[in-house]
């Protein structure tokens, strides 16, 4: 399949800032079955892009842009073929054995409850059943909503709700799938099958757990389905601010404004 990407990324500052310092992980890499065909971030602004990776491999943009700066808009464009890998991750770049991703943070920490839920949807099977059943039982418990996320919610905070956006079901099943012993880490791409396409508020998040022998595969409990060849992969990170599409610091005073829209395409297969 071959889909196309259009991402905007619109900040304004109530007080022009004296520089921008950003790190943009906006850039997807290949895989054996992902491969960039077309990709560009522009700028509407005198800035300075430097390519590199951070720790996990992602491909980031450094951005460094002096003032005074009202408003700054990011537009990533691109186009990117993908094929059908039945959730499975094979040909990206891995630094690190699996077993770090068992390890928590503040937004994936599992608690009481989410322990206790995640050990009666993944109960009995091979480990690969019971990561596949415990997509299945978050995807049933919530409805997901296609609002931008809570800044800062956790995990166990977005898992006392009925409602959750794609970012937080994420967490959650990252947090029980570390509950069970499944190494978990959270992804941020773009996804056709997730609101059908059209205008989406925020780059889409999903998961990916380490099976012994098959390696990493991809759920995205906000369908309950592996994320395939409807999906672009672009980062990986423990938690979504280890994968967030823009990072870094301003100097300067005053509040800034966000606005994001984000248009996934299908524009034929292959």
């Amino acid at each position: 399949m071959r889909l196309s990407i259009d991402h905007r990324t619109l900040y304004r500052f109530s007080t022009p800032q004296s520089r921008l310092v950003q790190m943009l992980r906006m850039t997807p890499s290949d895989t054996h079955d992902q491969t960039i065909a077309a990709w560009r971030i522009d700028i509407d602004c005198d800035a300075r892009l430097k390519e590199a990776r951070d720790g996990f491999g992602n491909k980031v943009t450094m951005l460094y842009a002096e003032g005074p700066i009202s408003a700054i808009e990011i537009c990533v464009t691109g186009e990117v073929l993908t094929a059908p890998n039945a959730g499975v991750i094979d040909g990206s770049t891995e630094r690190f054995p699996p077993d770090l991703f068992l390890r928590s943070t503040p937004l994936t920490q599992a608690d009481a409850a989410m322990a206790d839920f995640a050990q009666a949807a993944a109960s009995g099977g091979s480990p690969l059943e019971r990561l596949h059943a415990l997509n299945r039982a978050v995807f049933d418990r919530f409805t997901l909503c296609l609002r931008r996320p809570v800044q800062g919610r956790t995990a166990a905070q977005a898992f006392a709700e009925e409602r959750a956006p794609a970012r937080d079901l994420a967490h959650i099943f990252i947090a029980c799938a570390r509950a069970i012993g499944a190494p978990a880490r959270y992804v941020s791409g773009y996804s056709l099958s997730v609101g059908g396409g059209g205008q989406q508020p925020t780059p889409h998040g999903w998961a990916e757990a380490h099976v012994p022998v098959l390696g990493w595969v991809a759920f995205d409990p906000g369908t309950g389905l592996c994320a395939t060849q409807d999906y672009v992969r672009v980062s990986i990170g423990l938690d979504a601010a280890g994968a967030a599409p823009v990072a870094g610091s301003r100097l300067g005073e005053g509040n800034e404004e966000l606005d994001v829209d984000i248009s996934v395409d299908a524009i034929g297969e292959g």
